[in-house]
């Protein structure tokens, strides 16, 4: 079956049951797929056909939730795009995916309006704008809805694509990986088996749906068990403890920020979390200490850490909570459906303890990356997905992800892993969030730097702080310079954009 089907099915099986709540609108199976209908039958009066891109800029919203499944159920391949990027950005993914309709929040418009004009080897694109637009041409949400409740006719398989995810580009441009509806149906499957999702659960949706973890591991492993879903716009770590607390959240899901946030709440302990029976971290590296903190503070041990990556669907590693008693800091070992390996540079597996590449094979796993047939034949060779991640495997077969290649520091001949620094510096009481990066050095090569936010009303000594560091690790891994910042620069899913720091640094030793 293809995805969109799943919401009929449960449409017709549970009519009357809750679907989504959101900024106080509900709406049960039923309703959902009605809506859901009327937008599939609207861009099909418009023009939209089976195969055609289907862009989608928007905050978290029943109205994004809607355009997904919308998209889904006509063949078409949805393109969600992170709202935080300028119009540059916007022309090059509304381009390089070939979308022929955007829908998007209000707010948007005038940068998609930028956006498309810069795009200038495509002829034009349609915009829908949830929200009243200043400009004339665009197509309000609500005008677009048809009449027609009626299932679209349109013949859609499980072997027609779905979605392109574009990557969070923490390199450079982003690539769009494509995925169709059985290899999403695939990393619902391993969200059931890996997290115990059911019909029963309520989901709070907090990270951006833009992301795929997200999107796909929790908002469509819920929607094919007709599972309720409570969406919110934004993260705002009170309004995050009173949803919990008010719907009676059973799963929560949060990328390492979120929970650094959550810790610094005042009065945490007057919130009763007691529903939530499950919480998942990921999207980029979270500190043991900050577990054990979240841990602690959270009441609980059910702690799964997701270790993947969007090209995977997201999937790759993961480590449930018996595993973190004496595994805590590693990935963990393989989703269900997926091998994975850690490799050298000819391919070969390497032995315990060793660094490699880390590779992964799987149902999961995207068809390619869209109109990159390059990129796509080095990330993908003989049915393995070569990650960039490097990493080492265990006796036991878990796996620690230690590096991306791209950052990992060689500083006089030897090499250095940022994550392995980062957790060190997260065990330091002043410190709220760390990053290390190489910047070059006459001397060494490259020098171990930390960027460091202290926690609010806190100030750090930079002798203080190399002491701690020396206490716990190898002389040539301390950091030799730190920079003190006011916040880190990140992507939408969460991880240090480090390629912004190392640019933004080397200018300033120049």
């Amino acid at each position: 079956m293809d995805i969109g089907s799943y919401l009929s099915l449960n449409a017709r099986k549970h009519p009357t049951k809750l679907a989504i709540t959101c900024e106080g609108r509900d709406f049960t199976y039923e309703q959902f797929n009605d809506k859901v209908n009327q937008l599939a039958n609207g861009l099909l009066a418009m023009g939209l056909e089976k195969g055609d891109k289907l862009a989608l800029m928007m905050k978290n919203s029943d109205s994004y939730v809607f355009s997904f499944f919308a998209g889904a159920k006509i063949g078409a391949v949805v393109v969600p795009i992170n709202f935080r990027l300028t119009a540059t950005e916007v022309s090059y993914i509304l381009q390089q995916s070939e979308s022929k309709v955007i829908i998007c929040d209000n707010e948007y418009s005038t940068l998609i309006d930028d956006a498309i004009e810069q795009a200038s080897i495509f002829a034009q694109i349609t915009v829908i704008s949830v929200g009243k637009s200043s400009n004339e041409v665009h197509f309000s949400f609500e005008e677009v809805l048809s009449s027609n409740r009626n299932e679209p006719n349109v013949e859609v398989d499980e072997t027609d694509d779905l979605e392109i995810l574009y990557t969070s580009g923490t390199t450079g441009r982003p690539k769009g990986a494509l995925f169709d509806h059985r290899r999403i149906f695939n990393v619902a499957v391993t969200m059931m088996v890996g997290m115990g999702i059911n019909p029963k659960d309520r989901l709070l949706h907090l990270a951006p749906l833009f992301h795929s973890a997200q999107l796909n591991l929790f908002l469509i492993t819920g929607v094919i068990l007709g599972a309720s879903h409570v969406i919110h716009r934004d993260f705002h770590p009170v309004e995050t403890l009173k949803a919990i607390e008010k719907h009676k959240i059973t799963h929560f899901f949060g990328v390492p920020a979120m929970y650094n946030f959550l810790l610094q709440v005042p009065n945490f302990d007057e919130y009763d979390l007691s529903s939530v029976l499950r919480y998942g971290y990921g999207a980029a590296p979270m500190a043991p200490e900050l577990v054990r903190k979240s841990m602690e503070l959270f009441k609980t041990d059910r702690f799964f850490n997701l270790c993947g990556l969007t090209e995977a669907g997201p999937g790759g590693i993961l480590l449930d909570p018996e595993d973190h008693v004496n595994h805590l800091g590693k990935g963990g070992r393989a989703f269900a459906l997926t091998d994975a390996r850690v490799v050298d540079s000819t391919g070969q597996d390497v032995k315990p303890g060793v660094v490699g590449e880390f590779i992964l094979r799987g149902p999961t796993i995207m068809k390619e990356y869209y109109n990159k047939p390059e990129e796509t034949k080095r990330a993908l060779v003989d049915g393995w997905l070569y990650t960039g991640d490097l990493a080492v495997m265990d006796e036991e077969g878990y796996i620690t992800l230690v590096d991306r290649k791209k950052d990992m520091i060689i500083t006089g001949g030897e090499n250095v892993y940022s994550i392995e620094v980062e957790q060190i510096m997260y065990e330091h009481p002043q410190v709220l969030e760390a990053a290390t990066i190489g910047l070059p050095d006459e001397l060494w090569g490259e020098i171990v730097t930390a960027v460091v936010v202290p926690k609010q009303g806190e100030e750090i000594n930079e002798q203080e702080f190399k002491s701690f560091c020396r206490q716990k690790l190898a002389s040539y891994k301390v950091p030799r310079k730190i920079i003190f910042e006011k916040q880190l620069p990140r992507n939408a899913s969460g991880k240090i954009l480090k390629y912004q720091l190392r640019e933004r640094l080397k200018n300033l030793q120049s």
